[in-house]
C-alpha cells in the first residue's frame, strides 16, 4: 500500500503521478533519475523490468529500490502495480490531444453528431415490453426515489426526481451513500428505487438496491449491460454505450440516460393522464406571475 507519512497521520496515495512530481527536486541525485525516466516512459513504464529501468536511468538496482521506498512503495513489485494502476487512467490526459484546436464550427457538428449516434445506438438497445413494465412500476408507484453516486450518474438521478414529481408520484433524488441506505430501509411494497450507474459497480447503489427489495420495493436499474447492479434489481434496463476517447466530449451516457429517464416519465405520464394533466396545468399557473410571456413553455425555466 502507497502511503504519505506525516507527523500527524497517515494518508493513502493514489496518484503516484502527481506525488511523484511534487517530490521532484527532494529526491537524491540518484532516484531522482529514477524519477525523471519514469515520468517521461510512462507509456512503457509498466512493461519495464526492475533492471531495463535502472539501466534507462543509467543508475544500479539498489538504487530504483530505495525510490521506490521513498515515495512510500513496499518494494518493487508494489511500485510496479500502483504506478499500472495510475497509468492506465491517466494515458488520457497526460500530453495534448491532436485535436486540441478543432474549429469552432466542425467541434459543434462533431460533439452533435456523437450525441445523435449514441442516442441511436441506444434506442437500438432499448427492449420495448422492459420499458413497459418500468413504466407500469413507476406510474403506480407510491413514491419514487433515484439513486445514483458521482457527477454523471447523480445528476440523471436528479433529473428523473424533477421529472417524476411533476406527475404527481412524490419524487426524491439521493447521492449520498449513507442516506441511499437509509432511504431504503424505510421503503416497501408499492415504492420504486431507481438506480443510475454508467457501471453497475458502486457498493453504495448495491446496498440499497439490496435493502429496498427485502422489504418488497420494486427496484430498477438503468446501467451498463451484464453488471452486478444489472443483476441485482428487479427491472434491468441494460445499456453499453461506449465513452469517446476525445476527453473534451460530454460523457456519452449522461445524454442516453437523460434521454431513457424522459422515456420512462413521458410513458408514466400517459398511463395517469388526468391526474398528470391537472399537475402539470397547477404547476403552469404557479408560474404565470414570473413571467410575460403567456405563450407555450417548458414547466420551470
Amino acid at each position: 500500500m502507497l502511503w504519505l507519512t506525516n507527523p500527524n497521520k497517515m494518508t493513502k496515495i493514489t496518484d503516484i503521478i502527481s506525488h511523484m512530481r511534487a517530490l521532484e527536486g527532494t529526491f537524491p541525485k540518484r532516484e531522482q533519475l529514477v524519477a525523471d525516466f519514469v515520468l517521461a516512459s510512462l507509456e512503457q513504464i509498466s512493461f519495464l523490468s526492475q533492471h531495463k529501468i535502472a539501466e534507462g536511468a543509467n543508475v544500479s538496482v539498489a538504487t530504483v529500490n530505495r525510490f521506490c521506498s521513498t515515495i512510500g512503495c513496499d518494494g518493487f513489485r508494489d511500485f510496479q502495480i500502483r504506478l499500472a494502476q495510475c497509468v492506465a487512467v491517466s494515458l488520457p490526459y497526460i500530453g495534448e490531444p491532436s485535436a486540441a484546436n478543432t474549429e469552432t464550427g466542425k467541434l459543434v457538428t462533431q460533439i452533435f453528431s456523437t450525441l445523435v449516434n449514441n442516442l441511436k445506438l441506444a434506442r437500438a438497445q432499448l427492449d420495448g415490453k422492459l420499458i413497459e413494465t418500468a413504466t407500469d412500476a413507476l406510474a403506480n408507484a407510491r413514491r419514487i426515489a433515484f439513486l445514483g453516486v458521482g457527477g454523471g450518474s447523480a445528476n440523471v438521478a436528479r433529473e428523473g426526481a424533477n421529472r417524476f414529481f411533476r406527475l404527481g408520484i412524490p419524487s426524491e433524488a439521493h447521492a449520498d451513500g449513507y442516506l441511499q441506505r437509509m432511504l431504503a430501509s424505510t421503503f416497501t411494497e408499492g415504492d420504486v428505487i431507481v438506480a443510475i450507474s454508467s457501471s453497475g459497480q458502486p457498493a453504495e447503489l448495491l446496498d440499497s438496491v439490496a435493502i429496498a427489495k427485502q422489504y418488497g420495493a420494486v427496484t430498477i436499474s438503468l446501467t451498463k449491460t451484464n453488471s452486478d447492479l444489472a443483476k441485482l434489481a428487479d427491472i434491468s434496463i441494460q445499456i453499453d454505450i461506449p465513452e469517446d476517447q476525445d476527453i473534451y466530449k460530454p460523457s456519452a451516457s449522461h445524454i442516453v440516460y437523460i434521454a431513457i429517464v424522459d422515456v420512462l416519465a413521458a410513458g408514466a405520464a400517459r398511463k395517469r393522464p388526468e391526474r398528470v394533466k391537472e399537475n402539470l396545468r397547477r404547476i403552469q399557473t404557479s408560474l404565470v406571475t414570473l413571467s410575460e410571456d403567456s405563450g407555450p413553455k417548458p414547466i420551470g425555466d
